[in-house]
């Protein structure tokens, strides 16, 4: 088990996690990360040893920074979620907290899933342009480990004043569609900052979903995530969705992407699926 003691609960919840794993029928090699730095370090050490089960505990980031390393290695994938959103744990059912999450790890099946691609990076859950990288970018270090989910939500509104429409290029050539819009979503789950968001995409569809909100106005935006938070029907209005094995995107201006909450690339990028790359525990039917 490697966590990210810096994701927000990761320092607070290792222990516990150590404790609740004391009754699992086989010895687990616990270590916390203080410095991210240093994470990708460890879990090739990990790796090393060719275990049969590596539980990665932190947040969305800390997932899909590290499930590169996993790749072409025989282990299965244990999820300890402990960031603030959680949307890879979501799209997988698992429970939030630690003794439901550890309790999946125990009583739950392997479940093969697939991995999102940005060209040659793997990431677990959601990619995205628009205002989630701006806001990635310029979150203030540690805010959303002191104020949580309420603090990372009032610097997103600062930095939604800021923020401009822009134009989506998918496809190349003259069969290309643009689409000018306020946000766009290149998922293989369907949750993003926590909130489902793409409900068509799923882990094991083998296809990549992109999904496009529509409009010239920034309050389009609004609209769309309120409604997706309410369930209302509404949510679908002025949504463009394309699907895929492989899609090219570009952007007018050319912008950056965040992958899974980290700022990692930037247009122009092809979309694609791992399909069935990676073995993860899950919970039973």
């Amino acid at each position: 088990m490697v966590v990210n003691a810096k994701s927000r609960k990761g320092q607070k919840l290792f222990k516990r996690a150590c404790e609740a794993m004391s009754g699992l029928p086989y010895q687990v090699d616990a270590r916390a990360v203080d410095d991210p730095k240093n994470l990708e370090r460890v879990v090739r050490d990990v790796l090393s040893a060719k275990p049969d089960l590596l539980i990665l505990g932190g947040g969305d980031g800390t997932i899909s920074g590290l499930v590169d390393l996993m790749v072409g290695h025989d282990v299965i994938l244990g999820v300890l979620p402990l960031g603030t959103a959680n949307s890879f744990a979501r799209s997988l059912n698992i429970p939030l907290t630690v003794d439901g999450a550890i309790d999946v790890i125990r009583n739950g099946a392997p479940r093969r899933i697939d991995l999102g691609m940005i060209d040659k990076d793997y990431y677990a859950n959601c990619a995205a342009m628009g205002i989630s990288p701006k806001i990635a970018e310029t979150v203030p270090h540690n805010l959303k480990k002191v104020f949580g989910r309420v603090g990372y939500l009032g610097w997103a509104a600062y930095q939604f004043m800021r923020f401009r429409p822009f134009t989506l290029i998918v496809g190349e050539g003259a069969s290309a569609e643009r689409l000018r819009v306020v946000e766009v979503r290149i998922s293989n789950g369907p949750y993003h900052g926590g909130t489902e968001l793409v409900e068509s995409a799923s882990v094991d569809s083998g296809e990549i979903v992109v999904q496009a909100v529509c409009g010239h106005v920034k309050r389009r935006l609004i609209a769309n995530w309120t409604a997706s938070i309410f369930r209302s029907e509404a949510r679908k209005e002025e949504v463009r969705e394309f699907r895929a094995k492989s899609l090219r995107i570009d952007t007018e201006p050319r912008l950056p992407i965040s992958i899974d909450g980290e700022v990692l690339a930037r247009t122009p990028v092809t979309a694609k699926v791992a399909p069935g790359i990676i073995e993860v525990m899950a919970p039973r039917d």
